[in-house]
């Protein structure tokens, strides 16, 4: 069940997003996803993701960023959520997983190495206001528990727009950039809520801004939700989103 509420904006420094899942905390959801994965045996994403085709796109009718660069899960193993402290994400996110983590801006298809593990980027649009990791992960038969994903995508703005803040909600904790800047960290054990975790006062460049995003997660599910919001606590909605 996809769950939105709608918070007062509280000054975050930065967010990062560890597991992300619409359907609870992980503590809930395990039996959730087993009864989930036995039914679905197609393994596909087509049915929460499409191939990102055209050269930009749109928020959502409430500002959501659907269009993202997602690398297949990195092995990451954790058997709670609970381990998931400032502290501990900063140092997980910190650590160098492939070159060029915190400045590459990925293409389609692209491939990395991370240990044992070759691991392919794929540029696509959610079909939903959140981007479902674990049915990401699941639909191409990856690692669904213990592991860390990172999102990157282009953010381009008409006009230089001062004072936004991004709105971020994940599952489980997560930590999100914008242009190379901390801006949100979400830890702890959590649901997937929309604007669970809002930044501070920020600047969206005239043309093109960079958000990356990390997502840790151990069991249950893993999903995020990303916005940008004016002074008043509106969805930014006139900016477009590529991936290149």
């Amino acid at each position: 069940m996809n769950i939105k509420r709608k918070k007062m904006l509280l000054p975050v420094v930065i967010v990062i997003v560890a597991g992300l899942g619409l359907q609870g905390c992980s503590s809930t959801s395990k039996a959730k996803t087993s009864s989930a994965t036995t039914s679905d045996t197609a393994r596909s994403i087509e049915a929460y993701f499409t191939p990102a085709r055209t050269s930009t796109k749109k928020p959502d009718a409430e500002g959501f960023i659907q269009r993202w660069l997602l690398l297949e899960p990195i092995n990451k193993p954790n058997r709670s959520n609970t381990v998931f402290t400032d502290s501990y994400i900063r140092k997980a996110f910190d650590t160098l997983y492939f070159p060029n983590q915190f400045t590459i801006l990925p293409k389609d298809g692209e491939k990395v190495k991370v240990g044992e593990q070759e691991l392919t980027w794929h540029s696509l649009d959610s079909k939903n206001f959140n981007v479902k990791l674990f049915r990401f992960a699941y639909g191409l038969n990856k690692p669904i528990y213990g592991v860390l994903f990172w999102a990157v995508t282009v953010v381009n703005s008409p006009q230089e727009l001062k004072n936004v803040r991004m709105a971020v909600g994940s599952n489980s904790a997560s930590m999100w950039w914008l242009n190379g800047k901390e801006s949100v960290i979400l830890s702890g054990d959590r649901r997937m809520v929309m604007d669970d975790g809002v930044s501070n006062r920020l600047t969206l460049n005239k043309g093109k801004n960079i958000i990356r995003g990390a997502v840790i997660n151990g069991p249950g599910m893993s999903d995020f939700c990303v916005r940008f919001l004016d002074e008043k606590g509106a969805p930014i909605k006139d900016i477009t989103i590529s991936y290149e």
